[in-house]
């Protein structure tokens, strides 16, 4: 089997990985997505069928062509959850350890990558019900409290944030958010799991995981006024 350390010269948010997007700030509520989404988002890569069809026979050679193609995204993906280098690149290991040991149940029903994704997000949830750490805040409701101020049309496109955002910038915020809302805004808005698939995973119920998402979309619009107010005093 292959050493899967990660490449030390390799720095995250080099990769292709779909980007969170300002859209995803604005919207304080995002349209049902289509069902092709995760297809979409994760579109299959050019000789990846045929080393998930030798992986899969037990090819060794063709499970590192696989760890090569994928190892970046589900860094990223698991960096994004955890916002800990340390934990993503130990949680990498593990997601991809898993992988050599159930890619013979990959039978095509969706593209590989998010199946690999699912199994790489259930990796994390695992590790982080290890610690005793609550997914979501049960308690969290969709009534406003007195920090988001008036309530929002969930529906509606918040227009206050306007120009483009680096990606560096954006990444950083995310980052800064509080664990449980970080979670439900990189499943949602980040790999498009719908709130029903979110709920499912974090035991919670769907209004909770609404709830977190549009919690953390304020609290990301608020880390990146403060950002672009740091900046403009400099």
């Amino acid at each position: 089997m292959t050493n899967m350390a990660l490449d030390a010269n390799e720095e995250p948010g080099q990769d292709n990985t779909p980007s969170t997007s300002t859209s995803a700030v604005a919207d304080a509520g995002a349209p049902a997505r289509p069902v092709n989404q995760h297809t979409r988002r994760n579109p299959p890569i050019a000789g990846e069928a045929e080393a998930i069809a030798k992986a899969q026979s037990g090819d060794a050679r063709a499970f590192e062509d696989l760890y090569s193609l994928h190892k970046r995204r589900v860094y990223s993906l698991c960096l994004r959850m955890l916002g800990n280098v340390a934990e993503a690149e130990d949680l990498t290991q593990e997601a991809f350890l898993q992988l050599y040991r159930k890619i013979g149940t990959f039978r095509g029903d969706s593209a590989f990558s998010t199946w690999l994704h699912r199994l790489a997000v259930n990796v994390v949830l695992m590790h982080l019900r290890k610690k005793s750490l609550p997914l979501v805040s049960l308690e969290e409701t969709l009534e406003p409290t007195q920090e988001d101020g008036p309530r929002k049309d969930l529906g509606a496109r918040d227009l206050t944030l306007s120009g483009s955002i680096d990606r560096v910038t954006l990444e950083r915020a995310v980052e800064n958010l509080p664990p449980g809302y970080r979670l439900v805004f990189v499943l949602h808005d980040v790999e498009g799991y719908e709130h029903n698939e979110i709920a499912g995973m974090l035991d919670c119920s769907i209004g909770n995981s609404k709830s977190q998402l549009h919690k953390a979309r304020m609290k990301l619009r608020d880390l990146l006024r403060s950002g672009q107010r740091k900046e403009a005093a400099l």
